[in-house]
């Protein structure tokens, strides 16, 4: 909901660009520059310069200029939606803090969520839907977790996090003194075959900019990669997909999926080879192939022919992890998988990871969730302002240990 090639004051406040101005038909920009960088400062994120061009940003700082783009309407109604799903539990907490004092000013908060604990944290009442119906109203004190999970998926939830144990096998990406801009400084990784290894950190730590220049889709300044034995360069993605890595985004919207284009475009267009043989495509083998795969995944729709954008978040981010699994990759980056998702889709997201890893694909999760870390991981990179600053196996994740790494330089 942003205007990309416009600064970041200049979206906070496009609807009242004469914010501060004498005269209506004037900007004040230095007056509009101040009024942003006060709202920024209000949350936490001074680092955040309002004359920087929001297409420059990354996701989650994206987020911040929306959520403050909102706040400065004086509305007695603020509706949220999904306003932390690229923030860390440090920036949360500054939003949790404005919306108490919102709160206590007496304005009306709507604040739609599938992270359970922030519902729990922030709210005091709890409305459920599912599938576009209404399933109750609960108050906050008066109900679990676990029975809430329940009502939202329809059904008794047996184990969150489905993690399951699988031979670890070689080593499938081996990466060494990445350096890559000025996000990324001298790291070190490698992931094994049937693994699932997590990356944690704050916002900005550079975990995605470290799989995105190992991709081939930003520059890798120095440093080697080594992929099923062999040492490569990606120029690009479409390199890295040939030599079988995949890399699911962490925004499906702009990066991960063509929205205009058809489910069954979006599922093929990593493996157009199934569906053809000797130059010929065979569009009813194409279709037959995609029908069985996202049932496989238990994904919902009317027909391969629909736009992907006319699918729920959920059932989008199953089109976005069917391409990969389509590609038959041997590793797959998953950048923050389960963002914006429901507790059932989250659960099934799970599961296909599990199911790569069974299979024997090196599998790479990024995620500021730490419950998902915890419960997913075998083992878990912690990194802090473009360096790793941790490691630790299975048995050592908790979330004070995830946090102390994260905060170190």
């Amino acid at each position: 909901m942003l205007a990309p090639d416009l600064t970041v004051a200049e979206n906070i406040f496009i609807d009242n660009l004469a914010i501060g101005s004498k005269n209506k038909g004037l900007v004040n920009w230095k007056k509009l520059r101040r009024e942003a960088e006060d709202l920024l400062h209000s949350l936490g994120f001074d680092d955040i310069n309002p004359n920087t061009v929001c297409r420059d940003l990354s996701v989650a700082y994206q987020q911040v200029v929306e959520i403050c783009k909102n706040l400065s309407r004086n509305a007695s109604i603020l509706v949220l939606d999904e306003p932390t799903s690229v923030l860390t539990f440090k920036e949360t907490e500054h939003l949790f803090e404005i919306l108490e004092q919102l709160r206590d000013k007496g304005i009306s908060i709507i604040y739609i969520s599938h992270r359970l604990e922030e519902i729990f944290r922030i709210c005091d009442t709890i409305t459920v839907l599912k599938d576009g119906a209404y399933v109750g109203d609960v108050k906050v004190g008066e109900i679990d977790k676990k029975s809430l999970v329940n009502m939202m998926v329809g059904r008794e939830m047996t184990d969150m996090y489905p993690k399951q144990t699988v031979p670890i096998g070689d080593v499938v990406l081996k990466a060494e003194h990445i350096v890559a801009g000025n996000k990324v400084n001298d790291v070190s990784f490698e992931v094994r075959a049937g693994e699932i290894l997590g990356f944690s950190g704050l916002v900005g730590a550079g975990r995605t900019e470290t799989m995105r220049a190992i991709f081939g889709a930003d520059k890798m300044d120095s440093g080697k990669v080594t992929f099923l034995g062999e040492e490569v360069r990606f120029s690009s993605p479409r390199d890295a997909v040939r030599k079988k890595l995949g890399m699911l985004s962490e925004d499906r919207k702009s990066e991960g999926l063509l929205l205009n284009q058809s489910i069954r475009v979006n599922t093929t267009i990593t493996c157009l080879d199934k569906a053809s043989k000797n130059g010929i495509f065979n569009h009813r083998a194409e279709k037959k192939y995609v029908k069985e795969l996202l049932q496989k995944i238990n994904t919902k729709y009317a027909s391969t022919e629909d736009n992907v954008d006319s699918l729920s978040g959920g059932n989008q981010q199953k089109v976005s992890v069917a391409k990969w699994i389509a590609a038959d990759c041997r590793c797959i980056i998953f950048d923050e998988p389960t963002r914006g998702v429901d507790v059932g889709a989250k659960t099934e997201i799970y599961k296909l990871m599990n199911d790569c890893a069974a299979n024997g694909v090196a599998v790479i999760m990024i995620s500021s969730e730490m419950p998902e870390i915890i419960g997913m991981c075998d083992r878990v990179i912690i990194m802090s302002k473009g360096r790793i600053t941790g490691m630790l196996s299975r048995e050592e994740l908790t979330e004070s240990n995830l946090i102390q790494a994260a905060m170190e330089v």
